[in-house]
């Protein structure tokens, strides 16, 4: 295959109307100018994720429907099973972090983000397949969107005390320069928050997608299971990081100015 392309390309060609209606859309979303529907391959997977997330999730709620029976764990490892063990994984790491009550509260935020990128992340390791988090525009939307629901939650769970906070601890009319210079970094830090996510998500997957297909393409006719297991770590590693750091952010911004 061409260099940083994928099946998607491929089907964009097949298909000219799917590529002339991505121009049009890219063109529409992005800016004036034609759009390659190359480009859009990020967004468009990205896209796909999110649909099979959802279906995922619509397959399970509905297993789970029926009380006597969803009660009875399943013997042999089923979507069920593996949602229920993966979902539960991140429930615990995310009350671990924040507590039992805020974890209740806020893990919606944190399962969702596990389980599209879990399965973002697991597309480079499928042939073929480029992991739409190995694009920065992907990376850095989910990132803004954490970053806009810790500040939002601080807001609501503390009113002005968030921001208050933000200033350090009250040094006096004399230290009035120094409460400021706190707020600066404080406030700095905070908004590095997103891009040091972002970040640290893209360059680890996009660097472990070129050496799985480095190696797969050396090795194409012995299965490179090393690769692989090693692919499946970082896979399973970011995911966690980006979820830990996540609560750790929401842990943060929902604690009540006295705790501060």
């Amino acid at each position: 295959m061409p260099e940083h392309t994928s099946f998607i390309t491929y089907l964009l060609h097949l298909f000219p109307a799917l590529g002339q209606n991505a121009h049009a859309f890219g063109s529409m979303l992005v800016s004036r100018h034609p759009v390659e529907a190359h480009h859009l391959e990020p967004s468009f997977t990205a896209a796909l994720v999110a649909l099979f997330v959802l279906g995922l999730a619509a397959f399970v709620r509905g297993q789970l429907r029926d009380p006597k029976q969803s009660a009875i764990p399943e013997e042999t490892l089923t979507v069920r099973t593996f949602v229920e063990i993966f979902v539960g994984y991140f429930y615990d790491v995310a009350k671990d972090v924040m507590g039992p009550k805020k974890a209740k509260r806020y893990f919606p935020i944190v399962g969702a983000c596990a389980l599209f990128i879990f399965f973002s992340n697991i597309l480079g390791l499928i042939p073929g397949m480029a992991p739409p988090t190995s694009s920065l525009s992907v990376t850095l939307g989910c990132a803004l969107l954490v970053f806009l629901l810790f500040n939002y939650y601080g807001l609501k769970e503390n009113g002005f005390g968030y921001v208050k906070h933000l200033f350090g601890p009250w040094l006096g009319p004399l230290g009035i320069p120094l409460n400021l210079g706190i707020f600066v970094i404080e406030v700095f830090s905070t908004c590095v928050r997103p891009i040091s996510l972002a970040v640290r998500l893209m360059i680890n997957m996009a660097v472990d997608h070129i050496v799985g297909s480095v190696f797969l393409g050396l090795f194409a006719l012995l299965v490179p299971i090393p690769a692989l297991v090693l692919g499946l770590l970082v896979v399973c590693v970011q995911t966690l990081v980006f979820c830990l750091l996540t609560a750790v952010y929401i842990g943060l911004a929902t604690e009540h100015e006295e705790s501060h």
